[in-house]
């Protein structure tokens, strides 16, 4: 197994720049994968991917080494990280994570006894080579990236505390759920949230974690890559496509 370079970047604190994967089809996640992104994401919690369609999406990636390849699961539980680690996601994002005690099981469900309890069955699993990889169960723990998601005002109050946790590479922000849960459903823009979006990547950078975040917005994106994140989503396949389509329409019949 070759090293996993995006692990490898965020540790050195390299910016890295990413695009969301929501349309859940493998081949518009090939044309995403030649546009020179650093990291596209495959996600399960707000698309309608699930195990087979993710792992079709990393098939499709995997003619891409430039671009790493990161998986977002509808939740944090042991068997779904299990499966998807198996059908080869080395780079995981985990959601709405709100405490110390959370993300160490999270940490332990990405490594194998005797330092977690991830199930071993990889001589059945494409992130063996279908067991062809003899040493993999002895590299396995150290290919793996997890970052963690923290989305609620209870996770800002852990934030140190997860951030510390060993075996979490990196904390992403998530502004929308996070404005929500300030009370301002819909509107990540507000004062409140910035400004918690704002301490929470020096509080991230403190850890000596890598800071990650998503925006749509290209100029929100430069403000929050001033702050410090430093692996950040620029765009979703979703919103490229639907701002791309109404606006050649709208042209058209004004036309």
């Amino acid at each position: 197994m070759a090293e996993n370079t995006f692990k490898i970047a965020l540790e050195r604190g390299d910016t890295l720049y990413g695009l969301w994967l929501a349309l859940a089809d493998s081949y518009s996640a090939e044309v995403c994968a030649g546009a020179g992104f650093d990291w596209l994401l495959i996600d399960s919690e707000h698309a309608p991917n699930d195990l087979r369609s993710t792992l079709a999406g990393l098939q499709a990636l995997a003619a891409y080494p430039a671009v790493a390849p990161l998986v977002r699961p509808p939740v944090g539980d042991a068997l779904g990280i299990k499966r998807l680690l198996d059908i080869g996601a080395r780079n995981i994002l985990i959601p709405m994570v709100e405490s110390a005690e959370q993300a160490r099981e999270l940490v332990s469900a990405t490594r194998y006894p005797p330092r977690g309890v991830r199930g071993v069955g990889a001589s059945l699993a494409r992130a063996s080579g279908f067991g062809r990889d003899a040493d993999y169960l002895r590299h396995a723990d150290h290919g793996v990236c997890l970052m963690l998601q923290i989305e609620s005002v209870a996770g800002l109050a852990a934030l140190d505390e997860i951030a510390a946790v060993d075996g979490v590479d990196g904390v992403f922000i998530g502004p929308a759920d996070l404005a929500a849960s300030f009370g301002q459903l819909g509107n990540p823009g507000h004062a409140n949230v910035q400004n918690a979006i704002r301490d929470a990547a020096t509080r991230i950078r403190g850890t000596g974690k890598a800071a990650g975040i998503l925006s749509t917005d290209e100029a929100q994106a430069h403000t929050y890559l001033e702050w410090g994140y430093t692996f950040v989503a620029v765009g979703t396949d979703v919103t490229l496509l639907s701002r791309a389509s109404t606006a050649l329409a709208t042209r058209f019949k004004k036309s």
